[in-house]
């Protein structure tokens, strides 16, 4: 597995001083005068110096990925994404929600974003919005790999594990975090009336009545949580700002699925940054999906400055965008309701695959898409190997003498409990047993 394993090394080791590095950044925020200001603008070009964490964020290197090059005759290009203090892409996506937020004022300073996320942009969020002076509550599937929810309270955010169920329950951890805003958002106009109250002179209110309103939201909420077959375990206090004992500031749910946001991160940034890095010397770039920010943004910029460039999704086991871009519909006959198995993600890869046509992934430009197996993935050896392993589908497809960019999007530290794990791949029956990048061999 040598060669294979290349591909991935340098990400991991990487992350080993950047996680200490961004956890003993936001223990230490209080004393540090350069954290940015909410009122902050990021720049576009490349600095000698950077101010604070924000400005950290982006313009990362665009890597060589000698083993796959020199297995396949073409440039392999990998953009290291790890190397974004928060260890991932998601720290872009991260930054232009809150900050977009804040300008439309969906998000004031000292509220909470709310996110549903399978870890990465829930570790971003948790690492970005304290220096914008907000606080983070992020809803997490409790068969994520435990080191994500590890990190995200290590980074001071508030974190609420539940089962995984489909999108369209109520407690899809998506929908929880969505209701998580909702209530700090009551929480505060409560506070608001009770303070507003008091300085018409009305200094006698009723704290009692206060108390009493407060508690019906909970057992209402409590209520609600408790009214699904599929009952997860989210009292209402567990969100952070949600505290009936909170000054609370409000909520704003990021909503990553669907906040155009995403898409536009990439788009502005991204896929720019790859046009220049690569001096429009490219042919093709190729990425998975999850919310479909990424393979959006950056695929649409690329298409504007060269409609030869040709894109195409990578798509894990379990997920409908294979079919969505290759057939036009989301399922195979295979796959038709009621064949499919309870949870369809059989995949022990995170954050990517989906079931849906997101608004940021219908913002996407594609060429083609090619399916991918837990086993390349775990040969691939990274957390980001679904991406390669795309990037040699794509090689052996085009030929030698061609340039591909595809994304490093996390390190694999995140991914110790699985990718990693002996044990955990021997009960999955997906052992390591390559020493090269025979498996990819059609």
């Amino acid at each position: 597995m040598a060669a294979a394993t290349a591909a991935g090394a340098a990400a991991t080791a990487a992350a080993v001083s950047l996680i200490a590095c961004y956890i003993l950044l936001h223990k230490s925020r209080a004393k540090l005068s350069w954290f940015p200001t909410v009122g902050f603008s990021r720049a576009s070009g490349r600095r000698v110096r950077r101010r604070g964490l924000v400005e950290a964020i982006g313009n990362t290197p665009l890597i060589r990925i000698n083993s796959l090059s020199d297995a396949t005759g073409c440039e392999i290009l990998g953009k290291a994404e790890f190397l974004n203090p928060g260890g991932s892409v998601k720290d872009r996506v991260a930054v232009k929600i809150i900050e977009e937020a804040l300008e439309s004022g969906d998000l004031v300073y000292g509220g909470t974003v709310t996110e549903g996320s399978a870890g990465s942009t829930a570790i971003s969020l948790a690492t970005v919005a304290p220096a914008y002076g907000c606080r983070c509550h992020v809803v997490i599937p409790d068969d994520a790999a435990i080191e994500k929810s590890q990190i995200i309270e290590a980074l001071g955010a508030t974190v609420e594990r539940v089962r995984p169920v489909s999108i369209t329950h109520r407690d899809h951890f998506v929908n929880i975090a969505r209701r998580r805003a909702l209530e700090a958002n009551k929480l505060a106009a409560a506070q608001r009336e009770s303070s507003e109250k008091q300085t018409n002179g009305l200094t006698h209110v009723d704290s009692e009545m206060l108390d009493d309103k407060l508690a019906v939201m909970q057992r209402e909420s409590n209520k609600m949580q408790n009214g699904g077959p599929a009952h997860v375990n989210t009292e209402f206090s567990h969100c952070g700002k949600c505290d009936v004992n909170s000054d609370s500031k409000g909520g704003f749910f990021a909503d990553q699925f669907e906040n155009l946001a995403n898409y536009r991160a990439h788009y502005e940034c991204t896929g720019p940054e790859i046009w220049k890095q690569t001096k429009g010397n490219l042919h093709a770039f190729v990425a998975a999906a999850g919310t479909g920010g990424t393979i959006a943004g950056v695929s649409r910029y690329l298409k504007e400055k060269n409609r030869s460039i040709k894109c195409f999704l990578m798509d894990p086991p379990g997920s409908g965008l294979f079919n969505k871009v290759t057939r036009g519909v989301m399922y195979t006959k295979e796959e038709a309701e009621g064949k499919r198995l309870k949870n369809p993600f059989d995949t022990i890869t995170e954050g990517i695959g989906i079931n849906r046509v997101t608004k940021n992934f219908m913002m996407a430009e594609l060429d083609g898409a090619y399916r991918g197996s837990d086993r390349e993935a775990v040969e691939m050896s990274s957390s980001s190997a679904m991406n390669c392993v795309g990037a040699v589908r794509v090689a052996q497809d085009l030929g030698p003498g061609h340039t591909i960019v595809t994304i490093l999007c996390d390190s694999g530290m995140r991914h110790l409990s699985k990718f990693f794990n002996e044990q955990y791949l021997a009960d999955h029956g997906l052992t390591p047993t390559a020493t090269g990048l025979e498996f990819l061999d059609k």
